[in-house]
């Protein structure tokens, strides 16, 4: 008895994420994606920071001579936005898993102030910080 061939079903392809007009709610929803990988590398520099500064006075100089230079503090700037922007985003996702702000242009909006608040906050910190060490 010969075997019947499978039908074929044609189902639609997924697009590739060109295809879409790109939208602040796309860009908030990978941005909290990517700065949560930040943020584990963050962790693993905080780790380090704090090994160094129990292990002795030599380790401590050398990890904040490495963070003080320009680099290490571009580091610590996109640590400190990724910190502030997951932070955001993380309580967007909660109101709109409470069932909130479904409507796209509050979505839209929200996403935006996300944006917004994450780049004041870093900022805000980053000026705070060197207010208080005496560089401003």
């Amino acid at each position: 008895m010969a075997q019947a061939k499978p039908v074929q079903v044609k189902r639609p392809l997924s697009p590739h994420l060109d295809v879409y007009r790109w939208r602040p709610h796309m860009l908030v929803s990978i941005l909290h994606r990517m700065t949560g990988v930040a943020l584990a590398v963050g962790a693993v520099l905080l780790t380090w920071w704090l090994t160094a500064m129990a292990t002795g006075h030599d380790s401590f100089n050398m990890v904040q001579s490495l963070f003080g230079t320009w680099a290490g503090r571009v580091v610590l700037f996109g640590i400190t936005f990724s910190l502030m922007q997951h932070m955001a985003s993380g309580v967007r996702h909660l109101i709109t898993d409470a069932g909130n702000m479904y409507d796209l242009k509050i979505n839209r909006l929200s996403a935006r102030l996300t944006l917004v608040f994450s780049s004041l906050a870093t900022v805000g910190v980053w000026v705070a910080a060197y207010m208080v060490m005496g560089e401003i």
